[in-house]
């Protein structure tokens, strides 16, 4: 197909219907995701410059004397101190990796790696707004917003890209200084990618996460016999008459890139989780939640 065939009206129309029709199912998924989390009180408030009030206090020597609430004092034996809440909004940036291995899935009844991931960022973006933040995807050059219309900008701009090639990798086009960075792949790619964008990372006191994200096949390689291996795109293929033979090398290259992840994560000051798509998806937004939490 030519490239002016790719940019017909037609095209161009039936592309976005197809990812119209894809965007309701998706915010409904991280929706009722991010609903399992119980907020309350939103975990990162802290005293400090801003309008909200947030708590009292008792009054400790060295307070000054405009700061204490006598209004509140004089309910009381004590004198009060009234603090607001802590009201710098900072940034949260999403990346997922939509390449071709993404979409695997080794059973009808399981989503593939791409849905797990885009449902993960979508609900961890819904709790980062309503907590007050800005958050944006890495492959856009739009700086990161906040807001309900953002949500729709993300979800949109997940079911539209499409990266070539079998394996993807993290390609941040932004990073704001002191910002904090979750990356969703299965990180079978070159591992050396993933070690050169988290040093610029670190340079730029960006913190995160990586998360792993893989089919249980993967993990298990439940074959046996005659089987054909096939990259997702078709480029690569391999047929085996004793399938079973190769399991114990595989499971050691595995164990190996999730011990390099692990120690690149270590360096850099970042975290590491390995999330399977076969179990629920509640965890691993609790685990994210919270450690954005610790690195605020």
């Amino acid at each position: 197909m030519s490239d002016t065939a790719l940019h017909t009206p037609a095209t161009l129309r039936s592309r976005s219907e197809s990812v119209a029709k894809s965007l309701p199912p998706l915010l409904a998924d991280a929706q009722h995701l991010a609903a399992t989390i119980l907020l309350g009180e939103h975990g990162r408030k802290r005293a400090g410059a801003g309008d909200e009030f947030w708590q009292y206090r008792p009054a400790e020597a060295g307070d000054a004397y405009r700061s204490i609430d006598w209004r509140r004092s004089a309910r009381a034996d004590s004198h009060f101190v009234r603090q607001t809440e802590w009201q710098a909004a900072q940034s949260v940036m999403i990346g997922v990796d939509d390449a071709a291995s993404m979409t695997f899935t080794g059973h009808s009844f399981r989503p593939s790696k791409l849905r797990r991931a885009q449902t993960l960022a979508m609900a961890l973006g819904i709790l980062a707004i309503r907590g007050g933040e800005r958050v944006g995807l890495t492959h856009l050059a739009d700086p990161p917003r906040g807001g309900e219309a953002q949500l729709i900008r993300m979800a949109a701009a997940l079911m539209d890209s499409h990266e070539p090639g079998d394996y993807g990798a993290p390609k941040p086009r932004i990073l704001p200084v002191g910002s904090r960075a979750v990356f969703f792949s299965d990180f079978l790619g070159d591992p050396g990618t993933i070690e050169t964008v988290l040093g610029q990372a670190a340079d730029r006191d960006v913190k995160g996460a990586l998360v792993q994200i893989l089919d249980p096949h993967e993990e298990l390689f439940p074959f046996d016999g005659r089987t054909v291996f096939e990259s997702m795109s078709g480029a690569i293929r391999f047929e085996t008459l004793k399938a079973k033979g190769l399991k114990e090398a595989y499971l050691e290259r595995l164990a190996m890139r999730k011990a390099r992840l692990k120690d690149i994560t270590r360096r850099t000051g970042w975290r590491y989780l390995c999330h399977h798509t076969d179990q629920p998806a509640e965890p691993a937004l609790l685990w994210l939640y919270q450690m954005l939490d610790r690195t605020s």
